[in-house]
């Protein structure tokens, strides 16, 4: 069987094909043909061996964290799935530890140990390979409908998530979210977590602007226009003149993980305002903050500053149910956003160069 895999000991990223097929081991166990992988930061940063841990005792990690799959097998304890049905995985499995209440009740994303290992990424092999095996616990089906879009289902889940800890958060004020509508909401960068993120933004309620780098009009700016954004360029707009442009900022959902370009964003949040970091900052950039003046407004408006990784399940299934609204409100935009796909001997080229377009998936035939 043929995988995409890195050996962090020797630095070398290759497709290797003599992985032996996955088996069910256990009644509940689901064995999965591989269809689509979608390619991100995180593998990239894998590639270039930053991090990434192979599991125990094995030389390689096999990456993809982001996948789209069909059912070919199932244990005998399988309720739910059949073969032929679609599916995506879950990237996170819980850490070992007893006293660990999230990961005891199934939400290894709030894991308190960091003992937790994640598909593709961390102690674990992920699903760039043309089978895996999984249990069914950790599978969401996708309708038929969605398969030419369901690969986008893990990096939506990081805006879900966020979405539904802004709603929590929104819900302590006295009225809600019901004293002022629209909100407006601020999604920084126009990647793929960004983008997916203004369409759930936009899906919610939200009057959305997306800022980035990039000079419109180019094709990540005429995908903001389709879904009903708005789009401004960090090189024509400055952090301070955001409101002035854009209006109030209720909420910014940070999809960049530019240290400085965040913080600098920070102080443009108005009253009672959420800002959510979702990106790790790959590099080291130099940051100055004037902390009495950040302390103050957060302390005089009420504002809230949060950090949000991976997902639950609660959050898989508002993907699921968001992607098909996005594909009924937005005929197209989904797939426009797709704009490179790779067969698997192509992938240690590709996260080798530069990345182009938006979103770079895997397929396997």
């Amino acid at each position: 069987m043929k995988a995409v895999a890195v050996f962090p000991k020797e630095r070398v990223l290759r497709v290797i094909d003599d992985v032996p097929e996955p088996r069910i081991e256990k009644p509940t166990q689901v064995r999965v043909r591989t269809l689509e992988v979608g390619l991100c930061g995180t593998d990239q940063e894998i590639a270039r061996f930053q991090y990434g841990t192979p599991p125990e005792g094995a030389k390689y990690l096999i990456l993809g964290h982001e996948a789209l799959g069909e059912v070919v097998e199932v244990g005998e304890g399988v309720k739910g799935l059949e073969p032929g049905d679609l599916v995506v995985p879950r990237v996170r499995r819980p850490c070992p530890r007893a006293e660990c209440r999230p990961c005891r009740e199934g939400r290894p994303d709030f894991c308190l140990s960091g003992a937790y290992t994640e598909r593709g990424i961390q102690k674990a092999h992920g699903f760039m390979a043309e089978q895996f095996v999984e249990e069914v616990a950790w599978l969401h089906r996708v309708p038929k409908g969605l398969r030419k879009v369901a690969v986008l289902t893990e990096p939506l889940t990081i805006g879900e998530k966020a979405l539904q800890e802004l709603e929590h958060i929104q819900a302590r004020l006295p009225w809600g979210r019901e004293g002022k509508t629209p909100l407006h909401a601020v999604v920084l960068g126009a990647g793929p977590v960004g983008l997916l993120g203004a369409m759930a933004l936009r899906r919610a309620g939200f009057a959305t602007t997306v800022y980035s780098y990039s000079r419109p009009p180019d094709e990540r700016s005429a995908l903001v226009d389709m879904v009903g954004g708005r789009y401004l360029s960090s090189q024509d707009v400055a952090p301070g003149d955001l409101e002035a442009r854009a209006g109030a900022v209720d909420a910014v959902y940070e999809a960049t993980g530019a240290s400085k370009f965040s913080f600098d964003v920070l102080g443009a949040l108005g009253p009672n305002g959420i800002f959510i970091f979702t990106g790790v900052p790959g590099r080291k950039e130099p940051l100055q903050l004037e902390g009495g003046t950040l302390m103050k407004s957060l302390v005089l408006k009420n504002q809230v500053v949060l950090g949000t990784v991976n997902a639950g399940p609660d959050a898989f299934e508002a993907a699921l149910t968001d992607l098909q609204a996005f594909t009924e409100r937005w005929p197209g935009a989904l797939e426009r956003l797709i704009t490179t796909r790779y067969p698997l001997e192509a992938v240690p080229e590709a996260l080798a160069g530069k990345s182009d377009g938006i979103k770079r998936i895997v397929h396997f035939g």
